[in-house]
């Protein structure tokens, strides 16, 4: 039988695709058989490298294959079959053939098939799952600011997820709950998904961090996320501020009107109750300046402070000290601490004479005894002889001549 002529490595390849096509519809599986392939499932993401491998127990020389969804041939043996750069060899051995798949797209996911040419030809499937990676989330809502007190309802979407990815919300560390709307795309195996968040603010939400994360088995944690931060507009919590803890008569003295509030309060109004504000007093803005503090300024000052939102006021009491009182009550703590500090150099001055005393009278006491019944010795080894303790063992060393 003649063949027409071509390069024998694509007539082999031809001749494999029909017998590999002729095995696929046998669908024959031998359990317990050394020479039947065997392979696993794998799961890449849009993007990445996927590794398919295929291993027989033993060998009997027959080649191994890889073949695409679509029935082509991928590599046989060592040899390429189709040609896309993305398809590379890994290892092939007679017991074992890897390839590997570069830069996988959605369209790459399907059922590949190993093969052995042995008679009959034995085959084994490896389901490649490829995961849509989703989108980075972008959420809306943030555009105004929020009245304390109101609602506002933010929406957080992400494109191209598959399987369909899961939206979180946080506030800070905090998770918030969420509703997640799952679309389809047409023509398309991915999905969008949506998820919707309504919060009533309050002042204490000024600036807090809101953040939507996408929860997806193709990203770590936190891979994906956008954060925006709460803007909430609210009234004035006025206080009163004085710029010295202690008014004195005579002196410039300043009261400093400070409220919490957002937008910062824009209109001021100071004023005495009971009274008018005195002449020297001057409003300034936030501040209440006082030219010459005088007795007469004793009483309560108020502030109203307005942002546009809301109003509030603070009060202060104003009590103004005479200098010279101030001057007579230093001098009297002065003098009761000097007179603590007079005491005890007295009491310690005392303890150095009596110590002192004690030390003299001590001083040069030194005992001597002297050996009882020397006086009337004739000579001086007599003394020694009859004093006591001169040697105290003169009688035991007695010498005894026979």
């Amino acid at each position: 039988m003649a063949f027409p002529s071509a390069p024998s490595a694509l007539w082999s390849v031809s001749l494999l695709t029909v017998l590999f096509a002729a095995a696929v519809h046998s669908n024959i599986i031998y359990e317990d058989d050394p020479l039947q392939p065997v392979t696993s499932d794998e799961t890449v993401s849009v993007g990445g490298t996927v590794t398919l491998t295929c291993r027989v127990p033993e060998s009997d020389n027959s080649s191994l294959q890889w073949s695409n969804t679509a029935q082509q041939t991928l590599y046989f043996g060592e040899k390429r079959a189709l040609r896309d750069n993305r398809i590379q060899l890994h290892r092939s051995t007679s017991t074992e053939l890897s390839i590997t798949i570069a830069d996988v797209q959605l369209s790459d996911e399907g059922e590949y098939t190993c093969s052995i040419f042995t008679m009959p030809v034995r085959t084994a499937r490896a389901t490649v799952t490829v995961l849509g990676v989703p989108g980075k989330p972008q959420i809306l809502g943030f555009e105004n600011a929020v009245p304390e007190g109101g609602k506002v309802t933010l929406t957080c979407t992400s494109t191209g997820s598959k399987p369909p990815a899961r939206l979180r919300w946080y506030r800070g560390d905090q998770e918030l709950d969420g509703k997640n709307v799952v679309a389809p795309v047409p023509d398309d195996p991915t999905y969008n998904v949506s998820s919707e968040l309504t919060l009533e603010v309050s002042r204490s939400d000024d600036n807090a961090l809101i953040t939507c994360a996408v929860d997806h088995p193709s990203l770590a944690p936190g891979d994906k996320r956008s954060e925006h931060a709460l803007r909430v507009l609210y009234s004035p919590n006025v206080q009163i501020y004085p710029e010295s803890d202690l008014p004195r008569e005579g002196e410039k003295f300043n009261l400093k009107c400070s409220g919490d509030a957002n937008p910062e309060p824009n209109s001021y109004i100071w004023e005495k109750k009971d009274g008018d504000l005195p002449p020297l007093a001057k409003a300034d803005g936030a501040f209440l300046r006082f030219e010459m503090l005088n007795k007469s300024d004793n009483g309560v000052y108020l502030c109203h402070a307005d942002n546009g939102i809301g109003s509030s006021q603070g009060d202060y009491t104003l009590v103004v000290h005479d200098p010279t009182a101030m001057s007579t009550s230093s001098g009297v703590d002065h003098a009761v601490v000097g007179g603590v500090v007079a005491v005890i150099v007295f009491i310690l001055l005392c303890l150095l004479i009596v110590l002192g005393r004690y030390l003299i009278r001590h001083k040069g006491t030194y005992l001597t005894h002297e050996a009882k019944g020397s006086d009337d010795a004739p000579d001086a080894d007599t003394a020694i002889i009859n004093a006591e303790g001169g040697h105290s063992g003169a009688e035991d060393k007695k010498e005894y001549f026979i």
